[in-house]
C-alpha cells in the first residue's frame, strides 16, 4: 500500500511540477530566427504554428527598415494601411492575442506588404487550442514547443501508469 501511496505522490508533483508549463502562453518569433523580413513565406511559417489566446507574437528586424502594422482583412490583402493605423517601430514589437479570431499584419515600408512581408494568423480560444473539436495542432517548431510536447507525453505516460497500478 505505501508503494500505491508513493507513486501516486510522484505523479501528483510532476503534474504539478509540468501543467503550468503546459497551459503557459507561448511566445512566437514571427519569422522564427529570420525575423521579420523581405523573402521570406510568412502564410507557410504561419501554418506550422498554433496561436491561442494569450500568445504573444514578436516581430524582430531592423528598425527603421521595417514596420508593423495590424490591419483589416480588405487592407491586407489590398496592402493599405489606415490612416490612424498604428504604426510599431521597435525592431522589437509585441502583440498579445488578447481574444480568438483571424489577425492581419503587415510592412508599411515601400512595396514591402506587396513583396509578401504580411502574415495572417488564426487565434484559437483556449478550449480549441487544448484539443476541442476544432483544434489540430501543428507539430511542434521551436525547441520550447518540442519541450512542452514531450513533457505532456512524460505526464500522460506518468498518469497511465499509476491508472494501471491503481486498477490492481
Amino acid at each position: 500500500m505505501a508503494s500505491k501511496q508513493t507513486l501516486v505522490l510522484v505523479a501528483a508533483a510532476l503534474a504539478v511540477a509540468f501543467l503550468p508549463a503546459l497551459a503557459a502562453a507561448t511566445e512566437h518569433w514571427v519569422g522564427d530566427d529570420k525575423g521579420w523580413t523581405l523573402g521570406f513565406n510568412y502564410s507557410a511559417w504561419a501554418e506550422t504554428k498554433q496561436f491561442k489566446v494569450g500568445d504573444t507574437l514578436v516581430f524582430k528586424y531592423s528598425e527603421p527598415s521595417h514596420t508593423v502594422v495590424e490591419v483589416s482583412g480588405a487592407d491586407f490583402k489590398t496592402c493599405s494601411k489606415p490612416e490612424n493605423s498604428k504604426v510599431l517601430t521597435t525592431g522589437q514589437d509585441q502583440v498579445t492575442l488578447s481574444e480568438a479570431g483571424r489577425r492581419w499584419f503587415v510592412c508599411s515600408v515601400g512595396a514591402h506588404c506587396q513583396n509578401g512581408m504580411k502574415v495572417r494568423i488564426d487565434v484559437l480560444a483556449a478550449e480549441e487550442a487544448a484539443g476541442g473539436p476544432s483544434a489540430m495542432p501543428p507539430p511542434p517548431s521551436s525547441p520550447a514547443a518540442k519541450v512542452q510536447a514531450r513533457l505532456a507525453q512524460a505526464v500522460l505516460a506518468v498518469t497511465a501508469v499509476i491508472a494501471a497500478v491503481l486498477a490492481f
